[in-house]
């Protein structure tokens, strides 16, 4: 994606969290919301991704923020590289929802990003590829709420690399 692309879309979820009555936001923290920070575009986090398949594709409970549990499939893993690191995510699938998930810890999760992870909704291209652009990585809605129950990213989601891209902490 160029530029604008993002800047319009942090301007639209800006103005969703300042106004829209499904902000996570409470009307005290509305009042004082400058907006979501971020890290600078990088375009060598756009990627897409051969995704490889699991065979079986096992459910998994993974742990929420309030101690929930939710239902995923682990549906298969994503290999790709950070600054010439190698690294890997595994994918799950929401029988629920219906949709692609990815949350993600990394080395800058609880400093300069939400400590309990970031996430992801991957778009299935076909083939089995897909496009996970961590530039759209996102805080979860606990991360201003305690309300919320958020899915906590596995173990095997937690990356021993630095994903400088997406939201930030709010500063």
């Amino acid at each position: 994606m160029n530029p604008a692309v993002y800047e319009r879309f942090r301007r639209e979820k800006n103005q969703f969290f300042r106004t829209s009555p499904h902000s996570p936001l409470l009307p005290a923290q509305k009042k004082v919301f400058a907006g979501l920070n971020y890290f600078p575009p990088n375009e060598a986090l756009a990627l897409e991704i051969q995704a490889e398949e699991f065979p079986q594709k096992d459910s998994i409970q993974m742990q929420t923020s309030t101690g929930d549990l939710r239902i995923y499939q682990r549906w298969g893993k994503l290999p790709f590289r950070v600054n010439n690191e190698p690294a890997e995510l595994t994918l799950y699938y929401s029988p629920e929802h219906g949709h692609f998930f990815l949350p993600f810890m990394d080395v800058t999760s609880g400093s300069e990003t939400y400590s309990a992870g970031r996430y992801l909704d991957p778009e299935h291209l076909g083939d089995g590829i897909f496009r996970v652009d961590f530039n759209l990585a996102y805080s979860p809605y606990c991360a201003y709420n305690e309300n919320y129950s958020c899915p906590i990213p596995p173990a095997e989601n937690r990356l021993k690399v630095r994903i400088e891209a997406g939201e930030k902490n709010i500063t």
